[in-house]
């Protein structure tokens, strides 16, 4: 995938966002806002939007002097461990908890404050729960999991890691070896190790960091040991839309299975994949 212009003006949103959760000083968020724009102008056209948003958010944390994001990782991590329990039920007491599953994973994307100022998280599960994906590959995905003794998870947001659990819980009662792959430092909302270790995820399944703050998975800001993890998986889960601008028609999928479960969040995404905005998507690369 690479940039469009119309990706400029979600630059700035972005930016506005970041700079609110950040300060309430007027001042500096006005000189966050104006010390961002060498690095728009920098933009690589040919790149993925998240490959120039994570120079873009690397400046805004340094111009702030903090991450902006970190009490609203917190905040969500905890709103979701709340629907945790009656989700859980949802999942056991499903005929295939593996649809459950896979389903609420991909209504946990819509926790994503690099876009939204708030989210329905309860009408987002309804809409997974009772109404069709609009690109639904899920008997590729269950073929695969049901064959593939180990898989590599790439997490996305805070907030939506928990429902991340409930899917590699699925998949670790089916025998599953997973990895959850976590930030190896903050940008965004991603979820770091911190996150994983406060929604208990570590006591789930083995977790690594990339190595990286990158937006995504930029396999070129990603660390050697990382790199050597996701070059022998097989069959590999990638999470919402920053890493599936990052990893989908990139030349890195040769020889492995990989899955995008995700909301398509901005027309940008939507047109190059031919769905309305908003749209629920399970695909294979």
């Amino acid at each position: 995938m690479r940039t469009h212009l119309d990706c400029f003006p979600c630059f700035l949103k972005q930016t506005l966002i970041a700079v609110r959760l950040g300060t309430r000083d007027g001042s500096l968020q006005a000189n966050v806002i104006k010390g961002v724009l060498d690095e728009i102008k920098a933009t690589d056209m040919s790149q993925p939007p998240a490959y120039s948003t994570t120079f873009l958010h690397r400046k805004i944390r340094q111009l702030l002097g903090k991450d902006p994001f970190k009490e609203i990782k917190s905040e969500y991590n905890l709103i979701a461990l709340g629907l945790y329990p009656e989700l859980k039920k949802k999942v056991e007491n499903s005929k295939d908890p593996l649809w459950t599953a896979a389903r609420l994973a991909i209504a946990g994307n819509v926790i994503d404050f690099g876009i939204f100022t708030s989210v329905d998280i309860i009408g987002t599960i309804e809409r997974a729960l009772h109404n069709p994906l609009t690109v639904d590959a899920y008997a590729a995905f269950k073929d695969a999991a049901d064959k593939s003794p180990e898989m590599l998870y790439l997490l996305d947001n805070a907030g939506e890691i928990v429902f991340d659990r409930l899917l590699i819980e699925v998949l670790t009662g089916m025998g599953k070896k997973v990895t959850a792959v976590v930030k190896g430092e903050p940008v965004l909302n991603d979820s770091t190790m911190e996150d994983a270790r406060e929604i208990g995820l570590a006591d789930v399944c083995e977790i690594v960091d990339n190595g990286s703050d990158g937006i995504g998975t930029i396999l070129e800001f990603t660390s050697p040991e990382f790199n050597r993890i996701f070059e022998n998986a097989g069959f590999v889960i990638s999470k919402g839309q920053g890493n599936f601008e990052t990893l989908w028609d990139t030349g890195h999928a040769g020889g492995k299975e990989i899955f995008f479960l995700l909301q398509s969040k901005c027309d940008v995404v939507s047109r190059e994949l031919g769905v309305s905005q908003g749209s629920m998507l399970l695909m294979k690369a």
